[in-house]
């Protein structure tokens, strides 16, 4: 009798953890609660494919700034005084995992998963023929200040010890691969360059899995909100929807920060917190110099991807519970970091026609994602991906896949699991 999943999420990690299943044999059910898939985090994010830029959000440096930062608009990372409440045990793991110790071994955990996912994205791209405005053109971190970049190298260094190459630019090198950062050249200290780096479309990419993966046998049901798991002697029987129950013999959760509210009647506690995060997007050609590169701006948080004609400008973290709210003094913040970049443009970007958007992303107190089993016998995690879930999505649909069957997987499991001594 085949073996009937149920997974919960229809974002990008939900249906490549569909994928990787049904080409195992399982029947599966993929619930979205959106009227299509890829409606939330994976709909216009920052569009990048890294392993250079794994770093959970926080680094010593980091927290050294966060008190400064609570309340502030204009901050990169936003904790919003009536979240902090609500933050005391969460947070306080975010704090002790900001150790250099520990900041360092989960940025090394997130770029293994990283290297091991962007090898298993360009298998599944070529088994169902996707287009989804890929591009392999490398990636380019730039850096304001020399002590900066002299950091950034140290890091660097190190995750080239594990298979992520990069090049040191000039600002003149920078700028001949960039010429739409010119007005810059005599601020900017220069650039690191990972060439093995990509970007494209989640949103495209997740909606052309999805029909792939009908043809191998995938159930996709949108418009369908999971309420509950049903339950008995620790183990799940199938979930209960607002479109009627649907029978499991295993159920995953690839539904990001909603994940908790599903276990916690089951007692399971799950370390997640929802960060905000925005997105303006462009007409790239629409610019008077088009930007050719992708870029990220470490000090600004804030990247800047051309995918296909148009110009996605992510960043910024906002602790604001489930509020998914466009607050519009966000979304100037993007354009001014925007304007920080290409400064000749800023008039012409406050012209510019533009989509807004703001999603929430599920995040732990160590930065990595958690992928495996729960105490429960039957339930399954791919969740806390934080702002690597387009990065990480394939890995970890194949990682959890291959605990489900019962193989030993590719990359060890032990950094991700639920109950790992960071967490």
């Amino acid at each position: 009798m085949t073996t009937r999943v149920a997974v919960i999420g229809g974002g990008v990690v939900g249906c490549t953890t569909a994928y990787w299943l049904a080409r195992e044999g399982f029947a599966v059910s993929l619930l979205e609660r959106e009227p299509e898939l890829a409606a939330q985090a994976s709909f216009a994010n920052g569009g990048m494919l890294h392993a250079s830029h794994g770093e959970p959000w926080n680094s010593p440096q980091v927290i050294r700034q966060l008190m400064r930062w609570i309340g502030r608009e204009d901050s990169p990372l936003l904790l919003r005084p009536r979240r902090l409440p609500r933050l005391v045990g969460w947070g306080l793991g975010f704090l002790r995992n900001s150790s250099g110790a520990r900041h360092r071994s989960a940025m090394l955990a997130n770029t293994r998963l990283a290297l091991y996912s962007l090898r298993l994205m360009s298998e599944i791209a070529a088994d169902a023929a996707l287009e989804f405005d890929a591009a392999q053109t490398g990636i380019a971190k730039i850096f304001w200040s020399p002590a900066q970049l002299d950091v950034a190298v140290r890091e660097s260094d190190l995750l080239q010890e594990l298979g992520v190459p990069y090049q040191r630019w000039t600002t003149e090198t920078l700028l001949q691969h960039e010429p739409a950062l010119a007005p810059n050249e005599d601020r900017l200290a220069g650039a690191l360059y990972y060439p093995k780096d990509a970007t494209g479309d989640a949103h495209l990419f997740t909606q052309r899995l999805a029909d792939h993966c009908r043809t191998l046998g995938v159930e996709i049901r949108t418009n369908t909100r999971v309420a509950a798991l049903s339950h008995t002697h620790g183990r799940v029987l199938g979930v209960e929807t607002d479109q009627g129950p649907i029978a499991a013999d295993a159920v995953v959760l690839a539904s990001g920060p909603e994940a908790p509210e599903l276990l916690r009647p089951l007692g399971v506690r799950l370390p997640i917190e929802p960060v905000k995060g925005y997105s303006v997007t462009l007409d790239n050609h629409a610019l008077d110099t088009p930007l050719r590169l992708p870029l990220i701006d470490d000090f600004h948080k804030v990247v800047a991807t051309p995918l296909g004609s148009r110009l996605r400008v992510a960043g910024t973290a906002e602790f604001t519970g489930l509020d998914r709210s466009i607050t519009p003094a966000r979304i100037q913040l993007l354009l001014r970091q925007l304007g920080i970049l290409l400064p000749q443009q800023r008039a012409p970007l406050a012209d510019l026609p533009r989509t807004e958007w703001a999603c929430l992303r599920a995040m732990t107190p160590d930065g990595v994602p958690i992928i495996g089993r729960t105490p429960l016998e039957n339930v399954w995690l791919n969740v806390g991906a934080g702002h690597m879930g387009w990065t990480f999505a394939a890995g970890m649909g194949r990682l959890l896949s291959d605990l489900i069957v019962g193989r030993k997987p590719a990359l060890t499991p032990d950094d991700y699991l639920l109950h790992r001594p960071t967490l």
